[in-house]
């Protein structure tokens, strides 16, 4: 035996016992001073959500099982919730819960085991974000057609960035590229990525010099684990939140995390974000170049047709016998003018024959002849002339006096001075029977001298 057995079998002193209370004190100190950061593994039995925030459950190994609890300012950093039957990797520190004396895990942080964990983890956080509306096709923004300046968060040693910088390098010329580093992997990646996404929208809103039109976000291939932070529901909300569009571009063709469905628009991969930043410049780049060797094709064959036409032309018979056609127009012309030169000789010979003709006639003394015969003409005209015009008159005269005596004869005046008279009513009309009148009327008398307005007095029918 040892010297402490012996002395505690023979002692004079009886120990003083421990309270269960200061017992449970002592091993709570010394389990939490040795067991102050511990990862732990098992699956989650009996999960509970207090009202308080707090989350309690059991982990479970299939031979053991351990208290674990998760206070509100802990699981309020845990991505998804957890239930029972999920295997899990906890970080924590061991303590004693001293009033039944049971010893627990408080969890720090809290990670899914396995794929389907992972799966289940991330289905929880693409439910709540597009329930809140955050995935709604109308929030997308376009991507601008011709960006001048993209920034893009990714890690500075990765194969994304240089692919990136690859494919605009040999396709845009025009587009300039900024590196906004940070952490792709681990368990602070998501924090860092949601701090570089804010970092380009204050460049892009305070520095007119680092004016960004888009902003590429992701990472090269990996496992689930390894592309996580891509789906945290805070870097989910800070690319939504983000004021330039957003193009997320994580791992390969096949994966889908939470970030591509925020963002405005999803790249199967790093190079083929930047050849949708890039397409639009090699478009039109390859439109002008197409318009171009359009344009070229179409001159030459335009060159070729006209040099056809022109060397058919050459020899066209037209032009062979042009020089011909040319000497037997100047002979035409020729034979033209001396024939009008000898009819306009022909023509002053004809007047100048007339003009001496006239010139003979109108000598003074066949024309003084003329002018003798023509008075004596003359002269006897006008004895003729006179006789006629005096016979004419007194025909005349003689007609003129018959006429005159016969309408003086039958004149309506030379009737009224018989004695007769001419009676009108008062429209002017000539009264001629009695009955044409009545009692009363006014009526009108002409006589051969004057007139007489009177009055119907009487009447008397009788036609004697």
């Amino acid at each position: 035996m040892s010297d402490s057995i012996l002395r505690s079998l023979f002692t004079e002193d009886e120990p003083k016992p421990l309270s269960v209370t200061e017992l449970n004190a002592q091993v709570k100190r010394a389990i939490e001073a040795r067991f102050a950061s511990v990862w732990v593994e098992g699956e989650i039995v009996n999960f509970t959500a207090a009202r308080s925030g707090h989350w309690y459950f059991t982990l479970h190994d299939g031979t053991s099982q351990l208290r674990a609890a998760c206070y509100k300012g802990s699981n309020n950093r845990i991505r998804f919730k957890p239930f029972d039957g999920l295997q899990v990797r906890v970080r924590g520190r061991l303590t004693l819960y001293e009033p039944r004396g049971e010893y627990q895990i408080l969890i720090d942080s809290l990670e899914p085991v396995g794929e389907g964990a992972l799966r289940v983890a991330f289905e929880q956080i693409r439910a709540k974000l597009e329930a809140e509306g955050l995935f709604d096709p109308a929030l997308k923004r376009p991507i601008p057609l011709y960006p001048r300046r993209i920034a893009v968060v990714t890690s500075p040693t990765g194969a994304a960035f240089f692919d990136i910088l690859n494919v605009i390098t040999r396709r845009a010329t025009s587009v300039n590229v900024l590196l906004i580093p940070t952490r792709v992997q681990g368990e602070t990646a998501g924090e860092e990525i949601c701090r570089a996404i804010r970092l380009a929208n204050e460049l892009h809103q305070n520095n007119v010099e680092y004016q960004i039109d888009a902003l590429i976000v992701g990472r090269g291939g990996g496992s689930s684990e390894d592309l996580w932070a891509f789906n945290e529901e805070f870097v989910a909300r800070a690319i939504r939140a983000s004021a330039i569009p957003v193009i997320s571009a994580v791992g390969h063709e096949i994966d889908h995390t939470i970030a591509d469905l925020a963002a405005d628009l999803r790249a199967p991969t790093p190079s083929a974000a930047a050849e949708i930043v890039a397409m639009r410049e090699m478009e039109l780049i390859a439109y002008l170049e197409q318009r171009s060797a359009n344009l070229s094709q179409m001159m030459n064959i335009k060159l070729l047709e006209v040099t056809t036409r022109l060397q058919t032309s050459e020899l066209s018979p037209v032009f062979i016998e042009f020089p011909a056609k040319i000497r037997e127009m100047a002979r035409s012309v020729d034979k033209t003018i001396s024939e009008m030169a000898f009819s306009i000789s022909q023509r002053i010979a004809d007047v100048r024959e007339r003009l001496t003709e006239a010139a003979q006639f109108l000598s003074p003394t066949k024309l003084s002849a003329r002018v003798g015969d023509c008075k004596t003409r003359l002269a006897v005209l006008e004895q003729q002339n006179a006789k006629y015009v005096g016979e004419i008159v007194m025909s005349g005269s003689k007609r003129f006096g018959v006429t005159a005596a016969t309408l003086n004869a039958i004149s309506p005046l030379s009737v009224l001075g018989r004695g007769f008279s001419i009676t009108e009513n008062e429209n002017g009309h000539v009264i001629r029977r009695s009955d044409e009148v009545s009692l009363g009327d006014r009526v009108d008398i002409r006589l051969s001298l004057g007139s007489i307005a009177a009055e119907v007095v009487g009447l008397d029918e009788n036609d004697n």
